[in-house]
């Protein structure tokens, strides 16, 4: 039968974003094929991972073995607390020096112009400067300049860029969101102060961006900090076992979508 283009929305929400590594895991194994894909923060360096060649296996592996010492730098807080550099080279060497538009599939990455306070979605160029853009989390990391302008946290504007996605060509947007709002949080650090503060702005927009998508996946169901990297296991074994419980309704989203009259010939799915 012939099936649409799928695209996959990847939300920020910093290590809560393991979980996208068992969603691929989970999508991997029941061969639901994936055409395009979009993502602010976390979810823009799980993608672009993906898109360069790495399994999800091996993403799950490079997790588990993940310090934070890799990526961050810390600097005298005058713009943010990490410099970012360490984290660019990190990617670059990941990505091995690839573009944007070397990736298959093609992934766009989400950041936030934070001058003009406007999306800003990178499609091409240097993967390092885009997904550092993108993570840049506000008071946190030193914004990331490009061409004079400077960006941060691409959750700031669009946490789970469902229509950045559909924009790209895709029939049917699946999008995954790791947020987790905690309604009565343990608030002991800025960095805790900054992420509720984030979660807090993104909740009521949340409820608009799962109407876009044609499914919305929430995998994280017990509170995770975004800077708890120790437990990569546990959320990537979470964040596959809730892509499952959905891969059936997926898959017959997929059997029952009918191609729009007068466009292109879409592949065939088995």
């Amino acid at each position: 039968m012939m099936r649409p283009k799928i695209g996959l929305a990847l939300g920020s929400g910093g290590s809560r974003g393991y979980a996208h590594i068992g969603v691929l895991k989970a999508w991997t194994e029941a061969k639901i094929p994936i055409d395009y894909i979009a993502g602010s923060s976390m979810g823009a360096l799980v993608g672009v991972l993906y898109s360069s060649g790495y399994s999800p296996d091996t993403l799950e592996r490079l997790a588990l073995h993940f310090r934070r010492k890799y990526i961050f730098d810390f600097t005298v807080p005058k713009m943010g607390f990490i410099k970012g550099v360490k984290a660019k080279q990190f990617i670059h060497m990941l990505v091995q020096g690839k573009k944007l538009e070397d990736l298959s599939p093609p992934v766009h990455i989400v950041a936030t112009d934070l001058i003009k306070g406007k999306k800003v979605v990178f499609s091409t160029g240097d993967i390092a400067q885009s997904v550092r853009a993108s993570i840049a989390i506000p008071g946190i990391f030193v914004p990331e300049k490009i061409d004079d302008r400077l960006y941060v946290d691409g959750g700031v504007i669009d946490r789970v860029p469902v229509s950045v996605v559909k924009e790209m060509g895709a029939d049917l947007v699946f999008g995954v969101d790791v947020s987790y709002f905690n309604s009565s949080p343990q608030i002991t650090s800025i960095y805790d102060v900054i992420m509720q503060s984030m979660d807090i702005m993104e909740k009521e927009m949340m409820i608009y961006r799962e109407m876009q998508s044609d499914l919305m996946i929430r995998p994280i169901l017990t509170e995770y900090t975004a800077t708890q990297f120790t437990e990569a296991k546990e959320i990537i074994e979470q964040g596959k076992r809730e892509a499952e419980k959905v891969t059936p309704t997926i898959l017959q989203l997929i059997r029952d979508w009918k191609e729009p009259t007068n466009e292109g010939n879409p592949e065939t799915f088995k």
